[in-house]
């Protein structure tokens, strides 16, 4: 009976928990992922065979876009950075601004945009269709022999659905599995007393709202690829979707605009901007070592 109690302590403890553990397996198909990741790291998507969907999401950057803004075909630059696409699958939305409903329709958006792929369907279908190696593939997951341009945004899809990266220090903490350091747990708290916790919750720390940057001490730089693209409405400037703070210390550098370098200086504004406060040296550095702990592992497909 004391093994049992001390067994349902931790899943009691997680059930009152802002914060949810990525789950260690996600239901995917495989064969059609596997076809996603070769056409994700293809350039043969975009006009001038040069970008891939990875130039501007690098896995060896967490998933994200190490420069500030994303630079497509013929050196053209977009306006935000490229958020990371690990763990997307768990976003209410995509992109900062929210305009597409899920990853199919995300993958739909830099093929065509004139800054990035600068792409045409037909094009894409007609040489994927020449293309004797990609024939062999979508016949196999897909069961036709003509090549459709559903069938690609449906591959890139089923891959990114696969991207996640469980097991983060903090995640075995929640499930009872790891302990944090005195100053890691400081940091958690400090992040829950603050109110960050209040936008950066849920399985994905983020990702699950669209809240205003500059809340509380207006923003000092431009609203671009805010939400009032989308609705046209006044109140939605400046208002982005909430990203995730999952391998945050791998996506530098930060905000929609890519404006911040460091990780240390993004708590610093987030804390001011959006929550009126200056927070001390100390209680920087300890939301920041709480940060660290939320690095999960690479996605298993990416060594497949």
């Amino acid at each position: 009976m004391k093994k049992l109690f001390f067994f349902f302590i931790p899943l009691l403890l997680l059930a009152f928990e802002p914060i949810k553990p990525i789950p260690e397996h996600i239901s995917y198909n495989k064969q059609k992922a596997l076809l996603g990741k070769y056409l994700f790291f293809d350039p043969i998507l975009s006009k001038n065979r040069k970008i891939s969907c990875s130039s501007c999401h690098d896995f060896n950057h967490g998933g994200a876009d190490p420069r500030p803004v994303s630079v497509g075909v013929g050196g053209k630059k977009g306006k935000v950075n490229s958020p990371t696409v690990y763990n997307a699958y768990f976003n209410f939305r995509q992109f900062w601004n929210g305009r597409a409903r899920d990853l199919k329709d995300q993958a739909n958006g830099p093929v065509h945009a004139p800054n990035e792929m600068a792409m045409d369907a037909k094009e894409i279908e007609k040489r994927l269709n020449n293309n004797p190696f990609y024939k062999k593939l979508f016949k196999k997951v897909y069961h036709t022999d003509h090549i459709k341009y559903w069938m690609v945004l449906d591959a890139i899809a089923e891959f990114e659905k696969a991207l996640i990266t469980p097991d983060s220090k903090f995640d075995l903490y929640l499930k009872g599995k790891a302990k944090l350091s005195p100053l890691e747990k400081k940091g958690y708290i400090l992040f829950k007393q603050l109110g960050c916790i209040t936008c950066h919750n849920g399985i994905n720390i983020g990702g699950n709202s669209f809240q205003k940057i500059g809340a509380v001490k207006p923003y000092d730089k431009p609203a671009v690829g805010d939400r009032y693209e989308v609705t046209k409405r006044a109140f939605d400037r400046y208002r982005y979707k909430v990203p995730s703070l999952r391998n945050i210390a791998l996506t530098a550098p930060y905000f929609h605009d890519g404006s911040v370098k460091t990780l240390d200086e993004a708590v610093e504004k987030m804390a001011y901007h959006n929550l009126g406060f200056k927070l001390s040296p100390e209680e920087k550095k300890a939301i920041v070592a709480f940060l660290k702990t939320l690095t999960g592992k690479k996605p298993k497909i990416l060594e497949q």
